[in-house]
């Protein structure tokens, strides 16, 4: 029943990156001007300054913001916030409806060809526009991995993964939007934006298990 289910439910940090969108859509952010930092909206939204930035660098991966060292994150096109949030609400829609057709599907065994027909262009339509929001997620370089003391562009990250870096923590300290030429390190965490099954061929790749 819940193959699709979770289509419904969205993370906390895009839930946050959809409130800042439609703010900046509707001008309470204007085009130029910079967004309150990390810690200060991890306050004003209850949660941990991880959270914040994973909600800034969907953002950033979507050319509605850009983080510039030293000024903080600046508000680049409004336009584009509201093409963030037309995709994001007809993703929550055709997901919806996904949901009501299949829960249709276990109550009654027997439907005709025409809802059988629905369900399958829900299916497609929401797959489309899921690879629209790409996810942020992380991992860790760990001792034996393939990528240590070699660059962003020597492992050629996006063309083994299908994702992109966005940002190394190492030592507790970000280095946002990476030059290629930056050296891997055991221990550094890669923050990365991809599509939907790119977590599992980054976990493979940083591990020396990608096939």
């Amino acid at each position: 029943m819940s193959q699709y289910k979770d289509l419904t439910e969205v993370a906390r940090y895009e839930q946050i990156a959809v409130d800042l969108a439609s703010k900046i859509a509707h001008n309470e952010y204007k085009q130029g001007t910079k967004l309150y930092g990390r810690s200060t909206l991890a306050g004003q939204y209850n949660v941990s300054p991880e959270t914040i930035r994973r909600a800034v660098a969907l953002l950033q991966s979507m050319n509605i913001v850009e983080v510039v060292a030293g000024r903080g994150i600046i508000v680049l096109d409004a336009e584009a916030a509201k093409q963030y949030i037309e995709n994001f609400n007809q993703r929550r829609v055709l997901a919806q409806a996904q949901q009501e057709f299949t829960e249709l599907l276990e109550k009654r065994r027997e439907l005709d060809i025409a809802i059988e027909n629905q369900i399958k262009k829900i299916m497609t339509f929401s797959s489309r526009l899921i690879n629209i929001l790409p996810k942020v997620d992380e991992v860790q370089i760990t001792k034996g991995s393939p990528l240590i003391n070699k660059s962003l562009k020597e492992v050629n990250f996006r063309f083994h993964t299908d994702a992109t870096v966005l940002a190394v923590e190492r030592s507790g300290e970000e280095y946002l939007s990476p030059n290629s030429d930056m050296i891997i390190r055991e221990g550094d965490i890669l923050v990365y934006i991809g599509p939907e099954g790119s977590k599992e061929k980054v976990d493979a790749f940083v591990t020396g298990k990608l096939t």
